[in-house]
């Protein structure tokens, strides 16, 4: 516990820096945008379908623009990549809490989820993955409760808001917060860049690997085999809260089971995160990766299966123990596999390709709910997926540390 407190009261700065980008990230992801679906719909006259498929479309052009982007953190110091995503993220919440046609609906959209979901989660990962180097699952592990706070805290206040101001409002505030608060405070916190030193906590394992460049990097098969695994949890956990309604709906649950389990999964998160970062330190992310989707496999199947409403709740835990594991791995990954020189580009490579795992999950799923497969049915083989995945991931773990053996 005193190393504990020794390595936050010393890293202070920096760790709240990748909180507090991580929790500000919560005005750019789907289930904060989600919350006013509704009066998004009712406003621009929108099918839930049409809703979707500007949706899609406005996160396939972020997850398009967010490699290019995302490289500025290899050329400029993270505070002035900070400086002007946050209000480019404010601007794009006035945008959608004013604009009147479907146009600027969905160049709204697009900037949220480019500056929002992208961007401020590139800036945190990126910069805490250079930060630290003995310490990088636990320094991941303080970071990613960022997205849990804000996935608990937010959508309580944002309807609060919303009910006495109106959404237009909500949205509004939401730019002031980002303007008055969230710039002010992180452009001063990345004032002062921390060096990573190695300390006594260094394990043989917790490497960081030669320098890739970016083109390298689009080169390597072993990428593509690494991301057909770790796309599953974006893509499914996206699907799962995007058509929420429709399981709800097909199970005959009462509107609030949904909601009441969301408390599950935030505590699970945090929980089993620290629990990721600890098994990092002391193993290094490559031992781990081949396991990291088995609590998604069962929380998929679960969720499938089960249909009492106790299951959701059960699938609400074994969500959450996937979510503290994805997180705080993927955030200590790919300096293991490619090094850290070129990190924002590469980062910027597979957190585009995340991007488009959540635009396109929704769409694809909600066809195939269109064409009579329900939901249900589809957890079952994103379960099998899952399963497969963890076979390539072990492939792809062995074939890094051969390459850097050599």
């Amino acid at each position: 516990m005193r190393t504990e407190l020794a390595f936050v009261r010393e890293n202070g700065r920096w760790l709240t820096a990748g909180f507090l980008l991580t929790l500000f990230s919560s005005f750019g992801q789907t289930f904060f945008i989600g919350l006013f679906g509704n009066d998004l719909r009712r406003s621009f006259d929108l099918t839930a379908g049409g809703f979707g498929g500007i949706y899609m479309i406005a996160t396939l052009l972020s997850a398009a623009s967010l490699p290019w982007l995302g490289r500025t953190l290899d050329i400029m110091s993270g505070r002035k990549v900070a400086g002007f995503t946050i209000p480019a993220l404010a601007f794009a919440c006035i945008l959608i809490g004013t604009v009147q046609g479907l146009v600027g609906l969905t160049v709204a959209i697009f900037l949220l989820r480019l500056f929002g979901q992208g961007m401020m989660t590139e800036i945190a990962f990126t910069e805490v993955g250079r930060w630290f180097e003995a310490n990088r699952g636990r320094a991941m592990a303080l970071v990613t409760p960022g997205f849990q706070v804000g996935n608990a805290i937010l959508p309580v206040v944002a309807v609060w808001i919303a009910e006495m101001a109106g959404w237009r409002q909500m949205w509004l505030a939401s730019a002031l917060l980002l303007a008055l608060v969230a710039w002010p405070v992180l452009t001063a916190l990345l004032r002062v860049e921390r060096v990573p030193a190695a300390t006594r906590t260094v394990q043989p394992q917790a490497r960081t690997a030669r320098a890739w460049t970016r083109a390298e990097v689009m080169g390597d098969p072993v990428l593509y085999i690494l991301l057909a695994g770790t796309l599953a949890p974006p893509f499914i956990g996206t699907t799962i809260f995007f058509h929420q309604g429709h399981l709800v709906e097909l199970r005959g649950y009462d509107s609030l089971v949904f909601a009441s389990a969301f408390p599950v999964m935030a505590a699970t998160t945090v929980l089993f995160g620290f629990l990721c970062g600890y098994l990092i330190d002391r193993f290094g992310a490559l031992r781990i990766l081949p396991f990291f989707l088995l609590p998604l496999a069962l929380a998929s199947v679960t969720g499938g299966l089960v249909t009492p409403a106790w299951g959701i709740y059960l699938f609400m835990l074994l969500l959450g123990v996937s979510n503290g594991f994805t997180q705080t791995l993927l955030g200590a990954l790919w300096p293991e596999v490619y090094g850290t020189a070129n990190l924002g580009g590469i980062r910027a490579i597979t957190v585009s390709a995340m991007v488009l795992a959540t635009a396109l999950g929704p769409g694809i799923t909600g066809a195939l709910i269109d064409a009579g497969i329900d939901l249900p049915r589809q957890m079952i083989w994103m379960g099998i997926w899952c399963l497969m995945g963890c076979a390539a991931l072990a492939f792809a773990a062995s074939l890094v540390r051969r390459r850097e053996s050599t």
